[in-house]
């Protein structure tokens, strides 16, 4: 199975940037498993400074509205998330319902800046 995501995590240091690890998530259950608690986000380094979520182009182009496949980036705090308009938007709407639900980790909800 191809994956549908990748997320990508980068630092700085003496002001070189480099990147951490990279990770391909294949559906978006396993890309909310990964930021729930208890999930891998808790245990990103404290030198994180960036993290790149990279939803990639869907296989079959969307032939009624183009405007869904434009690519958008969406920054929340020091999370990046990029790919076609359709699945970001998808993603926010799901990242919303699973945060007043408290399904997300508290260190992610940090670092995107929604809870201090």
């Amino acid at each position: 199975m191809k994956p549908i995501i990748t997320i990508e995590f980068s630092a700085k240091a003496d002001g070189i940037s480099f990147k951490e690890e990279s990770l391909a998530i294949h559906n978006p259950e396993e890309l909310f498993a990964f930021v729930a608690p208890g999930g891998g986000c808790e245990t990103i380094p404290d030198e994180v400074d960036e993290i790149q979520i990279v939803f990639l182009a869907p296989e079959h182009p969307n032939t009624q509205n183009p405007i869904a496949d434009k690519p958008v980036t969406l920054q929340l705090g020091m999370v990046f998330m990029t790919g076609p308009l359709s699945e970001i938007g998808q993603a926010i709407e799901m990242l919303i319902d699973r945060a007043g639900r408290g399904e997300l980790s508290d260190s992610f909800l940090k670092v995107t800046g929604i809870k201090a």
